[in-house]
């Protein structure tokens, strides 16, 4: 495997822990913070970010961190028996719809797995699981999919919902204005350390 490569999915591996924290008991899951926005700067370890809602969040990045790139991927190459990270909304006519979903590699299969809320958009839920099923619709793509504890939920993904993979990326596309989703802790100084990046590459931007 390419080293670089190797290094994106290292760091993969490591968000893809951090999406099963909120499966955590409430006390544990309030110290997780997800930073999403567009870096201001970076100095040394200390990575400046102007988030999606306005404030500036100062970043410390932990010794041996990781970055990995976010590749556009799509979904026609989404089949039975692929691990998916997908965030969704409820739908007005019942079930739920995708807002973002995210192939994972193979070495990845069953990190994060399970279905939980999460903080992309009021009421979104991530499902990690694996596809069992994929229907072709008018309007899109319907998932069957299967999670620990035999349990199965079915999401739609309709057209234009922004499908992703984790790819290869250094430092140095942690840049002025690239756009970053870390997952980071709050400590109990304010401070908010992080050991993984998620940077987005060649204008495809991350959509956790």
């Amino acid at each position: 495997m390419h080293q670089k490569l190797a290094q994106a999915l290292s760091g993969a591996v490591a968000v893809a822990a951090v999406l099963g924290l909120a499966a955590l008991s409430p006390t544990q899951a309030a110290e997780t913070v997800h930073v999403r926005g567009t870096i201001v700067g970076l100095e040394g370890s200390t990575l400046t970010v102007k988030t999606r809602e306005g404030p500036t969040s100062v970043v410390a990045l932990k010794p041996g961190w990781k970055v990995a790139g976010v590749a556009k991927a799509s979904v026609d190459d989404i089949k039975p028996g692929d691990f998916v990270g997908i965030a969704s909304l409820p739908t007005a006519a019942g079930g739920d719809g995708a807002v973002e979903v995210l192939v994972f590699p193979p070495s990845m299969k069953g990190t994060g797995e399970g279905s939980y809320p999460w903080d992309l958009k009021p009421k979104s839920s991530m499902t990690n699981a694996t596809v069992i099923n994929v229907v072709k619709g008018v309007e899109g793509r319907t998932l069957d999919l299967s999670y620990s504890g035999g349990k199965e939920k079915k999401i739609s993904i309709p057209d234009g919902v922004p499908i992703v993979t984790f790819g290869p990326a250094t430092q140095a596309d942690l840049k002025p204005g690239a756009t970053v989703f870390i997952p980071a802790q709050r400590g109990g100084d304010g401070a908010l350390p992080a050991g993984f990046v998620a940077v987005g590459t060649n204008g495809v931007n991350p959509p956790m």
